[in-house]
C-alpha cells in the first residue's frame, strides 16, 4: 500500500512540475528517482513481510520513522489532512515492523 501511495505522490509531483512556469530537469530527475527507489524500496521490503523474511523490516522502520518526521512538518504548516493519514500509516506500519517475527527464523 505504502509503495502504491509513494508511486502516485511521486506522479502528482512530476504533474505539478510539468505544469509549472518553469521547468528545471534536475528537481524532476529527482522527483523520478524518489518514485523509482521510494517505490520499489517499500515494494520490496513488503516482499519480504509477506515471505517472512528479516530483511523487510529495517528498510520499512526507517522509511516510516522519515513518514512520523515528515508527518511533523505537515502539522506544523496546518495541512492536517495530509499530517493526520500520513501519520497513522506511518506509526501502523513502523510498529507493525517492529513487531514482525518470523515465525520460522533462520539463523
Amino acid at each position: 500500500m505504502e509503495s502504491v501511495i509513494v508511486a502516485a505522490l511521486g506522479i502528482w509531483l512530476i504533474a505539478l512540475a510539468v505544469m509549472a512556469d518553469n521547468v528545471e530537469f534536475l528537481p524532476l530527475l529527482g522527483v523520478l528517482l524518489f518514485i523509482v527507489l521510494g517505490s520499489a524500496g517499500l515494494f520490496g521490503a513488503a516482499a519480504g513481510f509477506r515471505r517472512g523474511k528479516y530483511f523487510g523490516r529495517a528498510p520499512a522502520l526507517l522509511a516510516n520513522l522519515i513518514a512520523i518526521g515528515v508527518s511533523k512538518y505537515q502539522f506544523a504548516g496546518g495541512l492536517y489532512y495530509i499530517a493526520i493519514p500520513l501519520f497513522i500509516l506511518a506509526a501502523v506500519t513502523a510498529i507493525a515492523a517492529i513487531l514482525a517475527i518470523p515465525e520460522s527464523a533462520e539463523r
